[in-house]
């Protein structure tokens, strides 16, 4: 091959990889984390987002649409991972009350922690909009449905008060960010959630 060939060859173009839009959609939620954990949720938007990842402004609209439909999006990936984590903890779990309170209160904290400090600016964002708010307000309904289940069996009266459900998970959310935070540990958060569900039991006997 002459010099002058592989000049050409090298000087040629290279071509662009296109990702499908599935791997698409994970890197813009993967760049999107990652702006709100270096540069806080205000730093967040649709063009910031196309800027970091190296992609077209339409190319981020066409996933989210607005930028509380990105904010959505964060949240929903959050607490989809929540839910996962705690069944597969649950299925590996006694079948007893302080087993179950164990998994309910070690996966939360967890789950935060392992999202890091960015999920607090993401909750505290989704109260921004009625729309948002709808948004984490149904995602709270189905986590307190699924705590409900599984400790009902434990309660007396065969169920869990709605108020109990809310206050413990008013609960989770500030230990959860202290923890994160590093105003307590994470063994301290999940010590005083464990005795939270307990107590929360206890006043349904």
């Amino acid at each position: 091959m002459s010099s002058t060939e592989t000049r050409k060859q090298t000087a040629a173009p290279r071509l662009r990889r296109r990702l499908t839009r599935d791997r698409r959609h994970r890197q813009l939620l993967d760049v999107a984390w990652a702006v709100v954990r270096e540069e806080g949720t205000e730093a967040l938007t649709l063009g910031r987002l196309a800027e970091q990842a190296g992609v077209a402004k339409p190319v981020v609209y066409d996933h989210f649409g607005t930028r509380p439909g990105l904010f959505a999006a964060l949240y929903r990936e959050f607490d989809a991972r929540q839910t996962a984590l705690m069944e597969t903890a649950l299925r590996a779990s006694e079948p007893t009350l302080t087993d179950r309170a164990a998994v309910i209160a070690s996966s939360y904290v967890d789950c935060v922690l392992a999202q890091g400090r960015e999920i607090p600016g993401v909750i505290a964002a989704l109260a921004s909009s009625p729309e948002l708010e709808k948004v984490k307000r149904e995602c709270e309904a189905v986590f307190m449905e699924q705590c409900r289940i599984v400790l009902a069996p434990f309660a007396a009266a065969g169920t869990i008060a709605p108020a109990g459900l809310r206050a413990m998970l008013g609960a989770a959310e500030a230990l959860s960010y202290a923890a994160a935070a590093g105003e307590i540990t994470a063994k301290q958060a999940q010590d005083e959630l464990f005795e939270i569900i307990l107590a929360m039991v206890a006043r349904s006997r």
